[in-house]
């Protein structure tokens, strides 16, 4: 059976839920969709989905540890079997997640039979600050969980990174900034060097884009001279299943109800 599977940074969940994400979640086709940057409490964002729960999607989201900051988010048509919160490692069968990143809401994955999804956000991060080492510490750490996952996985959301210079418009001018930084690039090319596909990318090979985030100020947007950020990494079978991906931008700058489009891959 296909599996629909999308991701976007909603850029605060009760913001957008108001501009057209529980319109875009009524209409979408997606069996399981990721979420970043809910910036919400769990009654918060509850309370701002509740139409698309009582519709029948199943919600697991990690709260923000910082008000305003991160939270992420799955949801699902079906429940999960299983939910860890905070990037981590099962240690003697148990679930450890790394006690600098277990309550800042910037990852969770759940278990639907033998696939694992993980939603995760990476703060953006600023070169040579402690900001930017926090982020190369957390990006160490989920390596060390994309690597020691066994089976089936698929692992998405904001990175923060766009890995080569078909990711960003203006990569020229981004060369010394986070986001595009060769320790940065250096990682993803690890993720994939170790066995993970970049879905997207691989769908769209050589082509520019297609770019997932647009900046609001200026005419980034109109331009098209944007970023793409926003990944679904997938490792095992259903990574050569990936049969069709799309981001879906708005068809107008009026339109969108986020700085980012979703990112839809469907699996055989």
């Amino acid at each position: 059976m296909a599996k629909i599977i999308s991701t976007c940074n909603v850029n605060g969940v009760r913001a957008a839920s108001g501009k057209g994400l529980l319109e875009w979640l009524a209409a979408t086709e997606a069996d399981i969709v990721c979420l970043q940057e809910t910036r919400a409490t769990d009654e918060q964002t509850r309370s701002a989905l509740a139409p698309a729960l009582d519709a029948g999607w199943f919600l697991t989201h990690a709260e923000p540890g910082l008000k305003g900051r991160a939270g992420v988010a799955i949801l699902s048509r079906h429940a999960p079997d299983a939910v860890r919160l905070g990037v981590g490692l099962v240690q003697d069968g148990t679930w450890c997640a790394v006690e600098e990143f277990a309550t800042l809401g910037r990852y969770i994955e759940a278990d639907f039979g033998d696939l694992t999804i993980a939603s995760v956000y990476v703060h953006t991060g600023e070169a040579d600050t402690p900001m930017q080492d926090e982020k190369y510490r957390f990006l160490d750490a989920i390596g060390a969980r994309m690597l020691a996952h066994p089976g089936e996985f698929v692992i998405m959301g904001d990175w923060n990174i766009g890995h080569t210079e078909l990711d960003i418009k203006n990569w020229k001018g981004n060369v010394k900034n986070s986001g595009f930084l060769p320790r940065e690039r250096a990682w993803v090319s690890s993720m994939i060097a170790a066995g993970y596909v970049d879905v997207v990318r691989e769908l769209h090979p050589g082509e520019l884009g297609p770019y997932s985030w647009h900046s609001y100020r200026g005419r980034a947007f109109d331009n098209d001279a944007g970023w793409r950020i926003d990944y679904q990494l997938a490792r095992g079978d259903i990574a050569t299943r990936a049969k069709q991906a799309v981001v879906e931008r708005a068809a107008t700058y009026a339109e969108r109800w986020s700085d980012h489009a979703p990112v839809t891959v469907q699996y055989r």
